[in-house]
């Protein structure tokens, strides 16, 4: 819808909008802030009916509440009415849609209106059986034969939002036109008391659950268990999962943070639920220091990233993704797994590397799995922010189960051997240089300003970045022989290293990362994995200051 110009205007909207709602809850929020703006009180109702909530190909995402630019049960009406009918107009129309939904407030209402509304336009809706793991959807529509998937889930976001993922029928998220051709009939969907609205469609069998359990225990080979686990998943839905497939595959149960073990909404013990945020794996740590465990293992709310802490001289240090990506990729080639080793162009370079060296070929994609997924001939994707598809023959999705368990298996191996992980993590730099990453985040109160930002980049490229020349600058907006367009600048600077910059798909900052490569020198006066460590920690502090500087003016 077009935003409202003018106050009487809005008021007219806010009120239409009322009327046509659903749901009491939001619909009284919003005659209140409509009485109040009456009244001449400052309201956020003008935010509210700035445009619609903007469906993408991460589907839909944001702030619960009345109004189009908010996740409510009207919007999500409106996007399954849109689905439908592009699902019809594909030659799909009477086929089945299965919809899954964590535990966030209102997802167990919103995959009812999903599932009545996928009835009421002539398809069978699946409904999974309870709160369950994002990959567990995922997996469920090719192993139902689906024409389409949907996940009620704001994955890692803040407890006040919800959100709306779409797959179609091969398992993959929605890429471009789909998202495009979706949103279109979205925007023409008329009165929401014309939509034909059925049953709230079936429930699937436990048995779906128990396949995908079975599925994901089987990825474990036989081998050592010994293994001290401390879990968390942070309050969401991948507990009861993770546990059966632990103890499936062999190993002792997991310490479980007791106060995050089970789900709620409101993520009460962190700020932020994203085992990515300072403090949010605190309580995992502290337990793990307790038992004198030899791994943490954590899952975000929806269970599709992984998150890993390993021992240190200094307590606990958490893994970056790209060094749990490595380690799986390290895992899996030595298992012999065959086919195209992926990741997204923000990762590390490292895995590029060890596939070569595997006699692999690699792929690089953009930013989503969306993009990962589809590669053809997947043998393993990761991406940098804890997102990691180790079995793609079954959900061709990130998934933080099966991450977990074959983290946890290699583990196992190396305590076998008298060894962790970080020795297996030394054994890879000193095969392909230690390759280390970093980010910089910059938030913008003024959103024009983002744009303005990679606009200055382009005109005018810094040609040093700390103390290592620019050799090349490619713009990502003109897209290759094996990328498409997309808004972003790549650097590449002298000795491997390599800066990316880009605004952020789902908030108001521009994200650069960075990478370093730095040989590591054995031997006696080598220092070793460490002593490269060290000099990358320099490098990429002289680089993000450098950065800072030319890019957002210090």
């Amino acid at each position: 819808m077009t935003a409202p110009t003018d106050q009487t205007t809005l008021l007219e909207a806010a009120r239409a909008w009322a009327a046509e709602d659903p749901d009491e809850q939001t619909r009284s929020e919003l005659e209140a802030l409509v009485a109040a703006a009456e009244r001449g009180e400052e309201t956020d109702l003008a935010d509210r009916f700035a445009g619609t909530l903007e469906f993408g190909t991460a589907g839909l995402r944001g702030a619960l509440g009345a109004g189009p630019n908010r996740m409510n049960r009207v919007v999500v009406t409106r996007a399954a009415a849109g689905l439908a009918a592009y699902l019809r107009d594909t030659g799909h129309g009477g086929g089945s849609v299965v919809i899954g939904f964590d535990a966030r407030h209102n997802s167990d209402v919103f995959a009812r209106d999903t599932a009545e509304v996928m009835t009421g336009a002539g398809f069978k809706a699946l409904v999974m059986p309870r709160t369950l793991p994002t990959p567990l959807l995922a997996f469920a529509i090719r192993e139902l034969g689906c024409a389409a998937g949907v996940m009620v889930t704001a994955s890692h976001n803040p407890p006040q939002d919800n959100g709306y993922k779409v797959y179609l029928g091969d398992g993959s998220q929605i890429v471009p036109p789909a998202d495009v051709e979706i949103a279109a009939r979205i925007a023409a969907v008329g009165p929401l008391a014309d939509l034909p609205r059925g049953d709230a469609g079936r429930v699937v069998g436990e048995e779906i659950v128990d396949r995908y359990l079975d599925t994901v225990a089987g990825l474990a080979e036989d081998g050592p268990r010994d293994l001290r686990i401390v879990y968390t998943p942070l309050h969401g839905v991948g507990g009861t999962t993770v546990a059966q497939v632990l103890e499936t595959a062999g190993f002792d149960a997991p310490h479980v943070v007791e106060q995050q073990e089970h789900p709620d909404p409101d993520f009460p013990t962190v700020s932020f639920p994203n085992p990515e945020e300072p403090g949010a794996m605190d309580l995992a740590m502290a337990l793990a220091a307790e038992h004198r465990a030899d791994l943490v293992v954590a899952n975000d709310p929806d269970a599709d990233r992984c998150a890993v802490a390993v021992p240190d001289v200094h307590g606990w240090r958490m893994l970056r993704g790209d060094e749990v990506g490595a380690l799986l990729a390290h895992h899996l080639i030595a298992r012999g797994r065959q086919g195209t080793y992926a990741n997204s162009i923000v990762s590390s370079s490292l895995l590029g590397k060890m596939a070569a060296a595997a006699g692999q070929p690699h792929e690089e994609t953009l930013t989503g799995f969306k993009w990962i997924g589809r590669v053809e001939g997947l043998a393993f994707g990761y991406e940098e922010a804890l997102g990691y598809c180790c079995d793609p023959e079954h959900v061709k999705d990130k998934d933080g189960v099966s991450a977990l368990l074959l983290v946890c298996e290699l583990a196992a191996q190396a305590k076998a051997e008298g060894r962790d992980l970080t020795d297996i993590l030394d054994d890879i730099a000193e095969q392909h240089g230690l390759h280390a990453t970093d980010q910089l985040s910059v938030r913008f109160d003024d959103l024009a300003a983002i744009p303005a930002t990679m606009d200055r980049l382009r005109a005018a490229p810094p040609t040093t970045l700390g103390g290592l020349a620019v050799e090349q600058v490619e713009d990502l907006s003109q897209g290759s022989a094996t990328l498409p367009p997309t808004d972003g600048l790549r650097y590449t600077l002298a000795e491997g290293a390599r800066v990316i910059v880009r605004p952020s798909g789902t908030e108001p900052k521009v994200k650069c990362y960075l990478e370093v490569v730095v040989p590591v020198e054995t031997g006696a006066d080598g220092g070793g994995a460490d002593a490269a460590r060290i000099s990358a920690a320099g490098r990429l502090d002289a680089i993000k200051a450098d950065l800072r500087g030319a890019a957002f003016g210090g």
